[in-house]
């Protein structure tokens, strides 16, 4: 019976994603060379399938379809696996024909030089791996590794075992050797792939190390500067203008977000791609060969002080950041504290400056009552003189404009304090 109901429309693609990138089942011997390509710039998925397309069309192999990420073909004596990440491209050639010696004849040498020479990107890793039931005297696997000193481990339930140097060799490859003791095709395909992928995300991990170690001197210069700026604040001998320690800490801030941005993505990256390579040898069983470091045991010595660096610089980041921002809030505080302190002292300025105002005000006002009260005590007594001479006043007119005079001098004081009060409450 069928679904009853409407579907997801991402259900199939996340039922299918536990099936995704599946091990090859490979047969004994097997030669294999593995590739893997950080993407350029401008190279996107359409070119990579492309440049597929220009290797498998003279086998008759269909390339691999738009929003492929994983595609196995046989190119005649050549298997190639290909995968796509987000960062980087995988290549990985298989040859089965016997060999007599592991690293001679390599499963890329099959593959065209003109068309690697146009894969779209940069290597990052290359790794030739054989996989054999020969047994071989240690001195004979140390030749085969260029007399380099060897990490080594029985693996999969001493089901094989595993030799490598973890070096580059004169013609730029690393090198795996893998005795097969017991290992079903699958298990060999798995052992493989995890090898592979051990060493892919060894290298895309490590690329942040250099980053990290430039990232912890930058980040200690902008400490340093800031721990002067902290102690300027917490000294008051030393006089320093708080709008120039607020420029300089805007800057170290905007310092601090430029590294920060152009380092968070690679060195958090380092920690995803080192969590997958802890996972990897684990799901390898290491057991001890006499003699020999395992995996393990190299990754820890050699890895990991690498990642603790990458953790480090991207967790002092952090910190400083967060230190920046307490300093800029004390100083803004500080800042706060001496302009509240400023617009009081204005404030009472202002205040004083009202008071001689009002004073100034109340002068002027007594000298406006003494000049209006003259100018009309002048007309009054202009009046008092015509009305006496034309005998129509029977008081003199001295007389006369003394009585007036207080009546006078009341009402221009009346008059101007209601002018006052009006304006007052208009204002």
């Amino acid at each position: 019976m069928a679904l009853p109901i409407p579907e997801h429309e991402s259900r199939l693609t996340a039922a299918g994603e536990v099936h995704a990138r599946p091990f090859e089942a490979v047969a004994v011997p097997l030669r294999a060379s593995h590739l893997a390509i950080i993407h350029c710039e401008g190279c996107d998925a359409a070119t990579e399938r492309e440049h597929l397309a220009e290797l498998m069309a003279p086998h008759g192999a269909e390339p691999p379809g738009e929003g492929t990420s994983h595609s196995v073909r046989d190119l005649g004596a050549l298997r190639m696996r290909f995968e796509r990440h987000t960062e980087f491209s995988t290549y990985t050639f298989y040859r089965f024909d016997a060999f007599e010696s592991p690293f001679e004849g390599a499963a890329i040498d099959l593959v065209p030089r003109d068309w690697l020479a146009g894969l779209p990107g940069k290597a990052i890793a290359a790794i030739h791996l054989a996989v054999d039931r020969t047994d071989r005297a240690p001195e004979a696997l140390t030749a085969l590794f260029d007399g380099n000193p060897l990490v080594g481990s029985r693996i999969a339930g001493n089901s094989a075992s595993v030799w490598t140097d973890f070096r580059l060799h004169a013609d730029g490859w690393g090198r795996i050797l893998v005795r097969d003791l017991a290992l079903t095709p699958s298990q060999t395909g798995r052992v493989v792939q995890r090898l592979f992928e051990i060493e892919t995300y060894r290298l895309m991990a490590s690329m942040a190390f250099p980053l990290a170690r430039r990232t912890l001197a930058e980040v200690g210069r902008i400490e340093r500067d800031v721990t002067a700026i902290v102690a300027a604040l917490a000294d008051p001998a030393v006089q320093q203008n708080d709008r120039d320690l607020l420029d300089r800490l805007t800057g170290l801030a905007a310092e601090s977000e430029r590294l920060d941005a152009s380092t968070a993505y690679r060195l958090s990256a380092a920690q995803a791609y080192y969590a997958i390579v802890d996972q990897r040898i684990a799901e390898l069983r290491e057991d001890r060969i006499p003699g020999l470091q395992m995996v393990a045991e190299f990754m820890d010595r050699r890895l990991v002080p690498a990642m603790t660096t990458c953790a480090t610089a991207a967790e002092r980041q952090q910190v400083l950041a967060q230190r920046l921002s307490r300093t800029g809030d004390l100083l803004r505080t500080r800042v706060d504290i001496a302009l509240e302190e400023r617009n009081g002292e204005l404030l009472k300025s202002m205040n004083r400056r009202a008071k001689l105002q009002l004073k100034l005000q109340e002068t002027v006002e007594g000298l406006s009552v003494v000049a209006i009260s003259y100018y009309l005590m002048g007309l009054v007594s202009y009046a008092a003189k015509g009305l006496k001479a034309a005998g129509i006043l029977p008081f003199d007119a001295e007389l006369t404009a003394l009585a007036v005079l207080p009546v006078i001098l009341g009402g221009v004081a009346l008059a101007l304090r209601r002018l006052r009060r009006a304006a007052v409450l208009e204002g």
